[in-house]
């Protein structure tokens, strides 16, 4: 079980069982998604994430499938491939000794299919007798509806519900209903077909007889309405063909990416599906949301490194997250969302509570960071595509974000970004380590606010570089100018402020004092990738990195280990992040270290060999690898699937190849390309420029790694570079 409770005005996870002992199935389609046991079923025992859940609401708390008045015996279960469908064989087990009926087990082969589509979770259990004598089974499903609030289930206590409404029996429909605080009436209907042989609010029996090697299926559907008219009925084979439909023609983008490594292929290819789950059907469009279970919502930190991670393939991701962000970006001050104007969104609910302002996040703006790396991906989506249309029309969003960054950002005016907690309810810590104890000095105290981030000053550096390059492609030479010049400023008072030659490494950040958190963590790598470090200082923070310290072997840890705070079960004080990791190895390869970002490549890819359906979860603990271990050490509630989790293995590819698309000059460069231990060859088919693609095969050789072009169509240049 877990839950989510608040500790020092902050939301953070904990747990009193681990998800990895539950080995739960996730389906996802748009803002609806079920959590499974192995069996299919969802068990009510206690606050638990197991459900059926859509806009932020659980539709289904229990549903439950016994055959003879048993649970039937487990064979296989298995989500597909692109995560389509759940599909589970079971048996059933010796008829109960009070039973009129005997059945041997394993004399019916039990087969539930399950998925998920517009709103609605469909299931086709089929039930085929491979004896020789005729079987009668009883089939009883079992459900119920508890429509609590998904930060109800993570376990914040409310002083009020709103009103569970009288059940319904129809024909062969069931309807569950809540009216909530918010007003919104939330209704589940099941249907069932056949006609169970009864049907009550809370059970459907059917009476089963199977002739030798006879089958027969009974459909359920269970449709989650909100302030609800009747819904048109889809049947299941209707459904279902839609379903394949759309996963037949969904990819994160055309792009295709195999290698010698069987495993590694595999990797990627499930860290592909992954991102189509987390986009399939989302009501925003192609915007990945963050993760299931607890984040299925739009983040928009989260979606942008996520496009930041695909952008070099898959660039349409991009073109999507601006879009939403620039239709959201705040446009007056309301501090009980901690909005400001030109300040990019961080969260977005739709749920009871948040509707209610129980929790703060209906439309929440509390990160510093998500404004700047809004321009730092528009900058890099028109390096990619050279979509001069698409960057007119989100220039107005681009100029708000910049004013916002100068006039709302830099409090105190000293030219760096800080942030402070305005929203009562809302996060103190506004950084993407946003748990409460994250920024701290050496000595363990906390800092006080304002705090002024490592990263988020290289975000800005980048963020002003990317719009003067944007501002010169737009006609706008004297803005291009003074953003430069800006730009260049910033960096110079970084490198005074942050540095902490003692530890060769930058501080975590500035308190409101200005005093250096002098810690060694992984946010003075993101300064790499930002490119406002200085190649020798470059060089230290690199060295530092990958000290002993820091690199487990698995990752780069968030925290040192020798740090105070160090703690390598915690949240962000000690472990490892592959987002966090996959920044961190482009940072290496701007400045020519490719070796070192093939190192965290080989780290992740090695863990990812141990997690269920090499899924990178949202993060791992930090313990040192070990020879006698079999793998990381899981995280007990980390997400999985996870969008920048899924997307960093697109990062580090990129960066260990030294790879940089450019549309407007129609080139794709290989600078230094290195692999890691475990690929041999990789290769790229389908990389588009505009209306033009290339297929590439990269291939490791006794003078390193060589890039050979095996097909082009239409203009590119192909550049490599030692």
């Amino acid at each position: 079980m877990t839950d989510i409770v608040r500790v020092k005005d902050q939301y953070y996870v904990r747990a009193s069982s681990a998800l990895a002992d539950d080995r739960t199935r996730v389906l996802k389609y748009g803002d609806t998604f079920a959590v499974f046991n192995r069996y299919g079923d969802i068990e009510a025992f206690g606050p638990s994430q197991f459900g059926l859940f859509h806009a932020d609401s659980r539709h289904l708390s229990r549903f439950a499938m016994r055959v003879n008045q048993q649970q039937a015996l487990l064979l296989s279960s298995t989500i597909r491939e692109d995560n389509s469908f759940l599909s589970v064989d079971l048996t059933n087990l010796d008829s109960p000794v009070h039973s009129d009926d005997t059945v041997p087990r394993g004399t019916v082969h039990i087969f539930r299919l399950q998925f998920l589509r517009e709103a609605s979770c469909y299931q086709q259990i089929r039930l085929l007798n491979y004896g020789l004598q005729p079987v009668r089974l009883s089939l009883l499903l079992q459900f119920d509806a508890d429509f609590s609030d998904i930060f109800e289930v993570r376990g914040t206590k409310r002083v009020r519900k709103g009103d569970r409404l009288p059940d319904t029996v129809e024909g062969d429909a069931v309807i569950l209903g809540y009216k909530g605080l918010d007003g919104v009436v939330r209704r589940t209907r099941l249907e069932f077909q056949p006609r169970p042989a009864s049907l009550t609010a809370r059970e459907a029996r059917f009476q089963i007889t199977l002739e030798p090697k006879e089958a027969e299926s009974i459909y359920t559907t269970v449709s989650c309405e909100r302030n609800p008219g009747r819904k048109r009925f889809e049947p299941f084979p209707a459904a279902f063909r839609g379903l394949r439909h759309d996963f037949d023609r969904t990819g994160i983008d055309e792009c295709r990416i195999t290698t010698t490594s069987e495993s590694f292929t595999a990797w990627l290819t499930r860290s592909a599906a992954d991102l189509r789950m987390l986009m399939e059907g989302n009501p925003e469009g192609p915007y990945p949301y963050a993760g299931v279970p607890w984040f299925n919502t739009v983040f928009g930190r989260d979606g942008i490194i996520t496009a930041l991670e695909c952008l070099w393939m898959a660039p349409r991701i991009a073109e999507g997250v601006l879009n939403y962000l620039a239709e959201t970006q705040a446009t007056e001050e309301i501090s009980e969302q901690d909005a400001e104007p030109g300040k990019i969104l961080h969260e977005m609910r739709r749920g009871e509570m948040a509707a209610t302002g129980e929790v703060p996040f209906a439309r929440y703006y509390g990160s510093v960071d998500s404004t700047p790396l809004f321009v730092v991906l528009a900058g890099a989506y028109f390096v990619r595509t050279g979509d001069l249309p698409f960057l007119r029309r989100i220039w107005p969003n681009v100029q708000r974000a910049l004013h916002w960054m100068d006039e709302y950002g830099d409090c105190d005016r000293d030219s760096f970004i800080e942030y402070r907690q305005r929203s009562s309810k809302g996060l103190v810590q506004q950084g993407w380590k946003d748990s409460h104890d994250s920024i701290f000095h050496a000595d363990g105290r906390m800092a006080e606010p304002p705090i002024a981030l490592c990263e988020v000053q290289g975000y800005v550096y980048a963020a002003k570089r990317s719009a003067a390059l944007m501002a010169r492609s737009l006609g706008e030479a004297d803005l291009a100018g003074k953003l430069d010049l800006e730009a260049e400023a910033l960096r110079a008072k970084f490198e005074e402020a942050f540095w902490c030659d003692d530890l060769g490494t930058y501080a975590l950040a500035l308190d409101g004092r200005k005093q250096q958190c002098r810690v060694r963590s992984s946010n003075a790598g993101h300064a790499l990738f930002c490119q406002i470090a200085s190649q020798e200082r470059a060089e230290a923070v690199t060295a530092s990195l990958m000290s002993e310290h820091c690199f487990s072997g698995w990752g780069v840890r968030t925290v040192g280990a020798s740090e105070s705070r160090y703690n390598p079960m915690s949240y962000h004080n000690g472990s490892v992040w592959p987002h966090d990791n996959a920044l961190i190895g482009l940072g290496f390869s701007l400045y020519g270290m490719q070796e070192q970002a093939c190192k965290i490549l080989h780290g992740l890819y090695e863990a990812s060999r141990y997690v269920e359906s090499q899924r990178l979860p949202e993060l791992f603990c930090g313990f040192h690898k070990r020879p006698e271990a079999s793998g990381p050490t899981l995280y007990p509630v980390a997400c999985a699937p996870q969008a920048w989790s899924a997307g960093s293995v697109f990062l580090l590819l990129k960066a260990g190849l030294g790879l940089e698309v450019r549309a407007q000059e129609r080139q794709v460069h290989f600078s230094n390309p290195c692999l890691p231990l475990s690929v041999d060859e990789v290769k790229i088919e389908n990389l588009r420029i505009g209306a033009a693609s290339a297929d590439f095969l990269i291939r490791r050789n006794g003078l390193g790694v060589a890039v050979k072009l095996l097909r082009k169509r239409g203009d590119i240049e192909v550049l490599q570079s030692a």
